[in-house]
């Protein structure tokens, strides 16, 4: 048996591991304020002991001041294991997750893991936990088996990614601006597929507008009074589906290949029936692109929708509430690419397939800085839904393809 060949068997019987892990993470509720949580300070801290007690003697700790939670601060916690090159394999997940929605809809506690076989439930197990654990497998494995991998190994737990990043990734990059290298290998196991082939190099461009809709407020009994801004923001929402046809371009390398425009959030109006809206209040969500410019979608939104409410006799306003541009994608002969889907050959003899998204990771950030990055893992794919799950069997897979990934 080889070398590799021991630590995979050994990782393939670290299933008690990662329950004990996944339960220690899933019991604290590690959310940002935007989300009415106090932050990942617990969860942190909790992580932090039980790197030490895997052997972890190099942790470095990156936090971000924020007087909205009560420690303070976000943490950022980045341990590594040395190897034998100067080039790092970092694979970095996130601490924080999002509320559990509707309570309702949970069959158990969302705080609670509850293991039912192969599959573990609970708020955060698959998003972004599972990273977490698989990540914390790896280092374990080769501690336990006295194994110096050929890559330096590196560990990086991060806040605020469901709100931005402004305390996480984005924070870590500006305040350690040498911990992650450029020859350095990044993985993110934040996105994935059920087969493990897709490898996210490429992300769309990212654009949230708000509408506001502005009429006149009037009794419903005598609408000829008042100016009904729902009617005229409802016919905005169908007038923006024309952003599919003014920008058509296609790249089949997206999933989906197209932009998106998406109408999404509405605000509440007026809170008794028999009133007519004087204001009404949504928003679109829209993923767009490289080769399309933001600033163009924007003007067309404000085209479309000073159109549709025009016969209703409201007026309209457009605003951004967030825009992010997409980087340059990683190249797919990148270093990491290549490595990676060395591995998923070698272990699973799948063939990689490189793929761009219209949701965001942390990849972004790093892809913005000139390092390249990808996000790939093994998943079920139910990330914020009710009754989160995540696989055991899935877990351990991945942290056998990390480790084979820091040998030559």
């Amino acid at each position: 048996m080889t070398k590799l060949e021991q630590l995979f068997e050994y990782a393939s019987n670290q299933s008690e591991f990662v329950v004990d892990v996944q339960k220690g993470m899933t019991a604290i509720p590690a959310m940002a304020p935007e989300n009415g949580g106090d932050g990942e300070s617990r969860k942190a801290a909790y992580l932090k002991q039980y790197m030490q007690k895997l052997g972890a003697t190099e942790i470095i700790e990156i936090n971000a001041k924020d007087n909205r939670v009560s420690s303070g601060a976000r943490p950022n916690i980045a341990a590594k294991l040395p190897g034998k090159s100067a080039v790092t394999l970092w694979v970095i997940g996130h601490m924080d997750v999002v509320p559990v929605g509707e309570k309702s809809l949970w069959n158990s506690n969302p705080f609670e893991l509850k293991q039912d076989g192969d599959i573990i439930i609970g708020r955060g197990v698959e998003d972004n936990q599972q990273a977490i654990a698989a990540s914390m497998l790896a280092f374990k494995t080769l501690k336990d088996n006295n194994v110096t991998p050929d890559l330096n190994y590196g560990v990086l737990m991060v806040a605020d990614e469901e709100t931005h990043s402004a305390y996480g990734l984005e924070h870590v990059l500006k305040a350690a601006p040498d911990l992650i290298k450029k020859d350095d290998l990044v993985l993110i196991p934040d996105i994935g597929d059920s087969l493990g082939q897709h490898v996210e190099v490429a992300e769309k461009s990212c654009s949230w507008l708000k509408i506001t809709v502005s009429g006149k407020q009037c009794h419903a009994s005598t609408p000829e009074e008042g100016i009904n801004s729902l009617m005229a923001s409802s016919a905005a929402v169908l007038a923006l589906d024309a952003l599919y046809k003014h920008f058509p371009q296609s790249d089949p390398l997206y999933q989906p290949a197209t932009s998106t425009f998406v109408p999404s959030k509405k605000e509440a109006n007026v809170e008794n029936i028999n009133t007519v809206p004087g204001q009404d209040i949504f928003y679109i969500d829209c993923r767009i692109l490289p080769q399309i410019d933001p600033k163009d979608v924007f003007k067309k939104v404000e085209e479309l929708v000073a159109e549709a409410v025009k016969p209703y006799k409201a007026t309209a306003r457009v605003e951004t509430v967030f825009a992010d541009t997409a980087p340059t994608p990683t190249a797919v002969n990148a270093p990491v690419v290549q490595r990676l889907s060395r591995s998923l050959k070698k272990l699973r003899n799948i063939e990689a397939k490189p793929i761009g998204i219209g949701g965001q990771t942390v990849a972004a950030f790093l892809r913005a800085v000139g390092i390249p990055a990808v996000g790939w893992s093994t998943i079920i794919s139910n990330a914020h839904t009710p009754n989160e799950k995540s696989s055991i069997i899935n877990t351990i897979s991945d942290s056998k393809v990390i480790i084979d990934m820091l040998f030559d």
